[in-house]
């Protein structure tokens, strides 16, 4: 398989080569490495992901407020850098809450997600008074226990379960029957029922799909999304009494990994965002509007480094043997979602320029065929000690890989 050239270019552009040799916040990768005193590492740029937020925050309406979902890449430095540019974040653990609450975000923008949440998790939200998002009847009847053995009031909004679906989604979490989320047609029901002398219903948070890079496909989404809120609201203002204050109307932004995929028009979705909230004037009057976005702020920024420590020639083709592999980037090894196999940008980071290319598999040290970081792929001649580069490594890479697989040795991050 080749590069997907055009990513390719963008991240070497985005990296600021500096001669033959990549570099991140300035440094050069062979200077992280002594920093970081060894390969493998993640290294995140601080600068790319500021220009992300501060990009689409110029693009999108001053009435949406974009949370990180911190799941997306929960490294302590890298959310404390998000909570000085973005208005909230979404957690999915306890763990996740803490961090966020660390950062001085006030907790009044912090969300909390999942399917699954512990009593432990249930009490630690309504202690820290961030917002749950309840994803069932019965997640909703252990919110009232615990409210009330705290003597508390649980800060809550549902999390439905549309019967549309975000369409071109690389993970679909709504439409049909799924672990996310109260089902469209049950929320009425809920409404009714809800303990108000225990749970304070904030509002709504319907969110389809993730990865997404067709921009109709998610316009197409977002109306349908406003749509339902004017259906929800609207029956929750007249059974609850209770006025709603709170949308989150998810996100889905995806970025490009593989050949032929183009960037998302961000753009587009902006505009149809600006006219939704012309049209639904009137829903929209009060309500903070969340767009709830991990991957796209940060999967960009990173790369993840490891060392090429042997080359071996098996019946014609070539293997560079690294130190790293999918127990510290297990997306990147096509075990984390991939139906078919495909190569994330790579580069040998210290030979940039080099023209003598040759083709190569990439694997890591795991005595495991699956430990792939490349495969039938043209890159500058390596040999022992090169550094390759994985790009588009910013997001779902160490926290998402598992690292105790095989015990070997951890892997470092840093943010430049």
């Amino acid at each position: 398989m080749t590069q997907s050239a055009p990513i390719l270019q963008t991240s070497l552009k985005n990296f600021s080569p500096q001669a033959n040799e990549l570099s991140v916040g300035d440094i050069s990768i062979s200077k992280i490495d002594k920093l970081t005193g060894s390969t493998p590492f993640y290294a995140y740029d601080r600068q790319l992901i500021i220009n992300r937020v501060t990009q689409l925050l110029t693009s999108l309406p001053k009435q949406i407020s974009v949370h990180y979902a911190i799941k997306a890449n929960p490294y302590p430095s890298l959310v404390q850098l998000m909570a000085e540019h973005v208005s909230g974040f979404d957690v999915a653990s306890k763990k996740e809450m803490l961090l966020a609450i660390q950062t001085g975000i006030p907790v009044n923008n912090i969300s909390f997600a999942g399917p699954g949440k512990s009593v432990d998790d249930i009490e630690g939200a309504i202690i820290a008074g961030v917002t749950l998002h309840v994803e069932s009847v019965g997640e909703i009847a252990k919110v009232e226990v615990a409210a009330r053995a705290l003597n508390l009031k649980a800060n809550i909004a549902i999390r439905v379960n549309p019967k549309f679906e975000l369409k071109s989604s690389g993970m679909k979490m709504s439409g049909g029957a799924k672990p996310f989320g109260i089902d469209e047609e049950e929320v009425p029901r809920v409404l009714k029922n809800l303990p108000l002398e225990y749970i304070k219903l904030r509002g709504f948070h319907i969110f389809a799909g993730s990865q997404n890079l067709n921009a109709k496909a998610i316009i197409s989404a977002q109306q349908q999304t406003f749509a339902l809120a004017q259906q929800l609201v609207a029956l929750s203002t007249q059974v609850t009494g209770v006025k709603i204050d709170y949308l989150n109307i998810g996100g889905g932004f995806g970025v490009p990994y593989f050949a032929n995929e183009q960037p998302l028009d961000v753009a587009l979705i902006a505009d149809n965002l600006q006219t939704l909230i012309q049209q639904y004037a009137s829903l929209v009057d009060g309500l903070e509007l969340i767009l709830e976005l991990g991957r796209y702020l940060v999967a960009e920024a990173g790369i993840y480094v490891c060392k090429v420590v042997d080359k071996k020639l098996s019946r014609g083709t070539t293997y560079l043997v690294c130190d790293g592999g999918l127990h510290h980037h297990l997306a990147n090894s096509g075990n984390f979602g991939q139906v078919i196999r495909k190569n994330y940008p790579l580069a040998i980071g210290n030979k940039l320029n080099n023209k003598e290319l040759e083709q190569v598999n990439i694997v890591g040290p795991l005595c495991t065929p699956l430990d792939i970081l490349a495969d039938k792929i043209q890159l500058p001649k390596a040999n022992l000690g090169d550094y390759v580069v994985v790009f588009q490594s910013g997001a779902y890479g160490a926290s998402a890989s598992p690292k105790d697989f095989l015990s070997q040795p951890n892997l470092r991050e840093i943010l430049l």
